[in-house]
């Protein structure tokens, strides 16, 4: 390996890396947390209640609505993360350019 040439602890150990892990994970686990706790409620009150059985809409059950809402929440969250991962992305580009930055200075 080249004297000056970047590990991946060199990155990691950078200010602007962990900001980005911190910025990452306060995005990244509430919206990992509420996609699960929607996903598996459905299956879990389909189960052990019969809430969801009732009609909402004419012979449209709560079950087919809740359903459905889970295909817009993957859209929506999916939109969400794509919109943020342009701030996440920017963080990047400012990482690899300290980084080319700090060595072309060592040598």
């Amino acid at each position: 390996m080249k004297k000056n040439q970047l590990t991946y602890s060199d990155i990691a150990h950078s200010e602007l890396f962990r900001k980005l892990m911190d910025k990452k994970k306060r995005f990244i686990i509430p919206m990992t947390l509420f996609f699960c706790a929607f996903y598996f409620t459905l299956p879990f009150l389909t189960a052990f209640s019969n809430v969801l059985n009732t009609p909402a809409v004419g012979s449209i059950t709560w079950a087919w609505v809740f359903a459905f809402a889970q295909f817009i929440m993957t859209w929506v969250l999916c939109s969400l993360y794509s919109k943020k991962s342009v701030t996440f992305d920017a963080i990047c580009e400012e990482i690899k350019d300290q980084m080319h930055a700090e060595q072309r200075k060592a040598g």
